[in-house]
């Protein structure tokens, strides 16, 4: 049983992509149960060991990614706060937020197996509940669009040398915004 500790590998990296790849399932997964996006562009495809709905348009997929390869470094150095996927309205009024909060706790010493375990209980757990989130909240307005937004620590904002904006738009209903560190 290998047995990981902080020294032992780049344990901000390793944060960086299982968050990474649990927000992009997440985002995807808000998308198609708010109705953001016709069902039809949805595919299911099993993440965490539950079904999930992932798009297949690919202009959509591209800014879901671009978004997190910008976010992605600001995980590494655990200066991302909050990553928040927010719904709007036609008038680009925010309708929904779905805000995951970040934080690093600390790694002493503990099997990798019972790691990894652990956080694909946690990750399946956060799944399951957006999976069901509709039953709970409003329909939303027709016509609604979204973004990315991150939220990071003041030490990120003052450490920040270069800020651009990226803007893309797809299928004339969305033109997102993400502010990426370069």
């Amino acid at each position: 049983m290998t047995t990981l500790t902080r020294q032992d590998l780049n344990f901000g990296q390793v944060v960086a992509d299982i968050l990474c790849e649990f927000l992009e399932v997440a985002i995807h997964l808000i998308l198609y149960v708010r109705e953001v996006y016709p069902s039809g562009i949805f595919q299911k495809r099993k993440k965490y060991n539950v079904p999930v709905q992932m798009s297949c348009h690919p202009e959509l997929n591209q800014y879901i990614q671009d978004t997190l390869h910008c976010i992605k470094p600001l995980i590494e150095k655990n200066d991302a706060e909050k990553v928040v996927v927010v719904i709007m309205d036609k008038e680009r009024h925010p309708v929904e937020r779905f805000v995951f909060e970040i934080s690093q706790p600390p790694l002493l010493s503990i099997s990798s197996d019972t790691l990894l375990s652990h956080v694909e209980q946690l990750l399946r757990a956060f799944i399951l509940k957006i999976s069901v989130c509709d039953a709970v909240l409003n329909n939303n307005p027709p016509g609604c669009s979204f973004s990315v937004l991150v939220h990071t620590r003041d030490a990120a904002t003052r450490n920040m040398e270069k800020v651009q904006v990226i803007k893309v738009s797809f299928s004339g209903n969305c033109e997102p915004t993400v502010v990426c560190n370069h």
